[in-house]
């Protein structure tokens, strides 16, 4: 969707388009409710509390997608494959992510085109965090 913005036509962002913060806090809220029941994912995250690896992915999301850049504010360039390098990131563990993910996802209702641009980027992401073979 376009907006006329002093005279210029300027394109919104996808974060915008998607419905901005409310959309990525129900994105990855559903996902973490995902990893909060699967035993094998739930070993990977060292804090008692899911609340602030949530709130840490979805600032990240959202500045991703052109949303308030507080993430990088708060904790720096986001270095995805440094920050996960103490974790051993096999293809079992991209596959649960992204099997949570998916439902994350869908429950969105996002239009075909949106979810197709963030499936994408999703899996690419995940196969990039991959950092232990098989």
């Amino acid at each position: 969707m376009n907006e006329i913005r002093r005279g210029t036509l300027q394109e919104q962002t996808f974060y915008e388009q998607v419905g901005g913060e409310e959309t990525f806090r129900r994105l990855v809220h559903r996902f973490y409710e995902g990893v909060a029941g699967d035993p094998f994912l739930r070993a990977m995250y060292p804090e008692e509390d899911l609340g602030p690896a949530e709130e840490r992915l979805t600032l990240f999301l959202m500045q991703y997608w052109g949303g308030p850049t507080t993430y990088s504010d708060n904790r720096g360039h986001p270095r995805l494959r440094m920050r996960h390098a103490p974790f051993a990131v096999d293809r079992a563990a991209h596959d649960a992510w992204l099997r949570h993910m998916r439902v994350a996802v869908e429950d969105l209702g996002l239009s075909e085109e949106h979810e197709t641009t963030l499936w994408n980027y999703l899996t690419y992401a995940a196969a990039s965090m991959i950092n232990t073979p098989d």
